[in-house]
């Protein structure tokens, strides 16, 4: 329990590192949650980890009765790292690196505190949670499966970020999906 309890922190930390210091300066976009939290951010001014935990409930209640173990570990991963999404937003004017190379380094470092923590069967909530349970189900690897989550909830972001930024955002997921593939290590 306190192994979990430790990497939920260090993930949740690491996943908080990249999207405030690498995605929010140049307003680019993740999938899962932390995609539509940052659209809404985006948009309407509003904390992105705020946003997260409102718009997961349907979610939750939907684990609640899936799996109890998921919904505890995921909730509190979940909860966690909205927190450090919010707490770490002081990271926003840390890095001054091109668009490009923060997509990299925060898809990298999102991946790897994702990654990790799935590694310890828990998460960062939300639609890794979602796809953790379809995984279970079916032959597709849980990267492959939240790559493909993210790919929508990045086109649905076109309207507010534009096109130029969607590109970046999707090299972000690329490294997401490849580190979270490579921390779990079932490729």
């Amino acid at each position: 329990m306190a192994e979990k309890i430790a990497v939920v922190f260090i993930g949740s930390m690491l996943v908080g590192i990249g999207v405030n210091g690498f995605l929010v300066p140049h307003h680019l976009l993740d999938g899962g949650l932390i995609g539509i939290g940052l659209i809404l951010h985006y948009h309407y001014d509003i904390p992105t980890g705020m946003t997260m935990i409102i718009i997961s409930v349907p979610l939750y209640l939907f684990v609640w009765f899936y799996n109890k173990q998921y919904f505890f570990y995921g909730i509190f991963g979940f909860v966690i790292s909205s927190l450090m999404i919010d707490l770490l937003s002081f990271l926003r004017d840390s890095f001054s690196l091109s668009m490009l190379f923060s997509s990299f380094i925060g898809g990298m470092i999102i991946g790897i505190g994702i990654g990790i923590m799935l590694r310890f069967e828990t998460s960062t909530g939300g639609t890794d949670l979602l796809a953790q349970i379809i995984a279970n189900y079916s032959t597709l690897h849980v990267g492959i499966i939240i790559f493909i989550i993210d790919g929508f909830i990045l086109l649905s972001g076109i309207p507010i970020v534009g096109l130029d930024k969607l590109a970046a955002s999707f090299v972000t997921i690329v490294f997401v999906a490849i580190f979270t593939t490579l921390m779990t290590g079932k490729i």
